[in-house]
């Protein structure tokens, strides 16, 4: 199947017309998608519990189809996802910016990741999981003739099948305890399985997210991807390893010992400080945006975790609103994140670089997009007015609400993760107002940002709807509480309803409040009545003189003394030098007359990742020399091969009695 799927994928480019007419049905077969899989999620979250039998699909086995309401909100997110991507993807293939293999994959990619939640059965899971890598890969390998590519596509390829190969034991363990491929049957395991399932799920299914340490392949991926698929992998695709923990380890192996919840808390919080660190360094726009993605899903993990240790201790109120901010930052991130990474897809069509140190001056070139990166960058930042704020002051809220009584664990863990969750929001506040300010005003600092000009129709029409979202999240978050209500009702933490969640958000049965439209309304008045009394101001004033601005005693302003993201990143480097390890090299070359004269001055640094350097580089290294070690048994002797098998037989023989 999953060799026929390939084979299908590579073939159907070759239908596709190569006028315009081909992008336009890539996007509007990827919208459609969408369209279906909101459809579809919507349906299993407020109807009744659907179930579709494929016997004949595939043999033993065949295909189970389920829709319930935790599946159908991850397919109606994968959708809502899909559909400005589609939109947005027929002016960015028109750029020439998009292959046809790239935009006959795109909708095939969204149809496995909707299928993926939609699995009724392990093998059925199993298969669709498999399928999604497949096609992703294939996206992520769209430009394959760049070596950065092909690097980013292997890290990546190498990631996603370790991942599943610790997915397909645990899961291959969860159903011989229960006797069965039917998900709806496997509950109620007991016994040490539990604790090897959730370990072997947790490790499979958090490298899906990006949780640290097996986030390596996301900051590689993601920028080296296409913007779209950038986005339907940041925005979506990183959701349903969240769906895995939250199907597999959270309420089909149901509440378990302290320690789980412990141990999503310490993996999200290490993610959480890990990711926003990088992105507050990253100079390229879309890894920026990946390590924020790492970030996100770390915030999403500590409030399961959270929610597991309130259930632990008996305290279910808090533990119902960590769930309820999980769900709602997984709707917040889905949005922000795509309208972030298809407005970096604008600005890379535009000036070709994506390199903050060589952007700026956008917003006089780009309105448009300019307005949408920052309503993406407001709600990473999770301050008010942005559509993360929500998800995140409801943790923060479970967090603070939850009483420690006598148990000296909730005492420690709460306090540390509220720390955990301001000082990410900060950080990821610098993040943010760096990509935004550096890379959209200012002066332009290369001749590509000087000659940029706005996105198309298209494209802006996709952004205009992840924009909605965001706006929508951020200032009526009310209009979702029923979706919030139902995916709450249906997890073990459940113990009565999260009601009041309207135009005010209030914490059941707990003091504390918000109102975020108040709040958008208020600002929003401030603000017209500022501006109304400074034009009146500046009415009244002469007439303002016309000058030169001083350039510190230069001839002229230039765009090399502006910050640049380098710069401006420079005092979080050093603080936090111990973590990111920078590599550093200065060079002098002197001049011909004298060597204690300088020429010039050469200085370099480079932040890569040190997980990545100190865990995978040197398991990679040993990985090929064991290679380069076996490489010497192939000989091209037949008989000396011959006597390998007959060795391995020995072997086996030896071995089996």
């Amino acid at each position: 199947m999953t060799a026929t799927s390939t084979i299908a994928a590579m073939a159907t480019p070759k239908a596709l017309p190569r006028n315009d007419f081909g992008p336009a049905v890539g996007g509007i077969l990827t919208s459609g998608m969408g369209i279906v899989g909101v459809w579809l999620g919507l349906l299993g979250m407020f109807g009744s519990v659907r179930a579709v039998d494929i016997d004949w699909l595939l043999p033993l086995s065949g295909v189970r189809i389920e829709l319930d309401p935790l599946g159908g909100f991850f397919m109606a997110l994968t959708g809502a996802v899909a559909v400005p991507v589609g939109c947005y993807a027929i002016g960015y293939a028109r750029r020439e910016q998009l292959s046809r293999a790239t935009v006959a994959v795109l909708p095939m990619f969204v149809a496995t990741m909707a299928l993926v939640p939609a699995a009724g059965s392990v093998t059925t899971f199993l298969l669709a999981w498999e399928l999604m890598a497949i096609t992703s890969l294939m996206l992520v390998l769209s430009d394959d003739t760049r070596p950065q590519v092909r690097a980013a596509g292997l890290s990546y390829a190498v990631m996603t099948q370790l991942g599943f190969a610790a997915i397909l034991v645990g899961l291959m363990v969860l159903s011989a305890a229960g006797a069965s491929d039917r998900l709806a049957d496997l509950k109620g395991v007991s016994g040490g399985v539990r604790t090897a399932v959730f370990v072997l799920t947790f490790v499979g299914f958090g490298s899906k997210a990006g949780l640290v340490p097996l986030h390596a392949w996301l900051p590689r991926a993601h920028p080296e991807a296409p913007s779209p698929v950038s986005a339907l992998m940041s925005a979506a695709m990183v959701n349903l390893g969240i769906y895995g923990i939250v199907r597999f380890d959270l309420q089909l192996l149901g509440p378990g010992p302290r320690w789980w919840g412990l141990a999503l808390m310490a993996v999200g919080a290490v993610s959480a400080l890990y990711g926003v660190l990088q992105a507050s360094v990253a100079t390229d726009i879309k890894r920026l945006l990946a390590y924020s993605t790492t970030e996100n899903m770390g915030l999403v993990t500590l409030a399961l975790g959270a929610a597991e240790l309130f259930v632990d201790t008996g305290a279910y109120g808090p533990a119902m609103i960590a769930t309820a901010a999980a769900v709602v930052h997984l709707m917040a991130h889905a949005a922000f994140k795509s309208l972030g990474f298809l407005s970096a897809g604008s600005v890379l069509v535009a000036t070709g670089v994506r390199d903050l140190d060589l952007l700026g001056g956008l917003a006089r070139r780009m309105p448009a997009t300019t307005v949408f990166f920052g309503l993406a960058a407001l709600g990473a930042c999770g301050l008010p007015l942005g559509a993360g704020f929500v998800g995140e002051w409801l943790l923060v809220q479970s967090l603070i609400h939850a009483a420690p009584g006598h148990d000296p664990t909730v005492a420690l863990t709460t306090p540390l993760a509220v720390g955990v969750v301001a000082l990410a929001t900060g950080l990821s506040v610098a993040a943010m107002v760096k990509a935004f300010g550096i890379g959209f005003f200012a002066r332009p600092r290369s001749s590509q940002a000087a000659g940029a000009g706005e996105a198309p129709a298209s494209m802006r029409a996709g952004m205009a709807t992840a924009a909605g979202a965001c706006l929508i999240l951020a200032v009526a978050p009310g209009l979702v509480a029923p979706i919030v209500q139902r995916i709450v009702a249906s997890l073990p933490f459940a113990h009565g309803g999260f009601t009041d969640f309207g135009t005010v958000v209030r914490l059941p049965g707990m003091p504390g409040s918000i109102a975020p439209g108040v709040i958008a309304a208020g600002v929003l008045a401030t603000a017209l009545v500022a501006s109304a009394l400074g034009r009146l101001r500046f009415r009244r004033r002469p007439a303002p003189a016309v000058l030169p601005l001083w350039a510190c005693g230069a001839d002229d302003l230039t765009e090399r003394m502006q910050y640049t993201a380098t710069s401006f990143a420079e005092p979080l480097q050093r603080v936090f030098g111990e973590v990111l390890r920078p590599d550093t090299d200065i060079e002098v070359t002197q001049t011909a007359e004298s060597r204690f004269m300088a020429d010039r001055i050469t200085y370099r640094t480079a932040i890569t990742d040190a997980v990545e350097q100190r865990l995978y580089t040197p398991i990679a290294e040993a990985v090929a020399a064991a290679a380069g070690l076996m490489r010497r048994a192939h000989t091209g002797s037949v008989h000396l091969y011959l006597a390998y098998g007959a060795l391995g037989v020995l072997v086996v023989l030896v071995a089996a009695k």
